[in-house]
């Protein structure tokens, strides 16, 4: 890859990154706006279970959502690790050791693995 292609791929990164961090932002204010509708009540206790079965949905989702982008957080950054610590080597492949091609980074910039290698880890996980 050229040196333009990494530092678009960069910029996608640090847009992708703003992006999740801003999310996890929200869920959070989610998460204290639950809790704060709770307290309202003098209790943060439901008193219909139904409403218990609610909020205890809420707090699962909101959890959930955190935690996947957290994960998407996670290697985001790990792509922006290899990209500072050895630019050079972006963008190779890290089974087969090949370059991965610029569009699938563009559409997916923390890959670190071309698709073929890809498809075939996912095989092998689902049998």
């Amino acid at each position: 890859m050229d040196r333009s292609q990494i530092e678009h791929i960069e910029k996608r990164l640090l847009r992708e990154r703003d992006r999740a961090l801003r999310s996890l932002g929200r869920f959070q204010e989610q998460s204290k706006l639950t809790r704060d509708s709770a307290d309202a009540d003098l209790s943060s206790y439901s008193f219909h279970m139904a409403d218990q079965g609610t909020d205890a949905m809420e707090r699962e989702k909101v959890f959930l959502f955190a935690s996947k982008e957290g994960r998407y957080l996670y290697r985001i950054e790990d792509a922006l690790r290899r990209i500072y610590a050895d630019p050079d080597s972006f963008g190779i492949c890290h089974s087969c050791k090949k370059p991965i091609p610029f569009d699938r980074l563009d559409a997916l910039p923390h890959a670190r693995y071309c698709l073929d290698c890809k498809l075939r880890e996912e095989e092998e996980a689902a049998a």
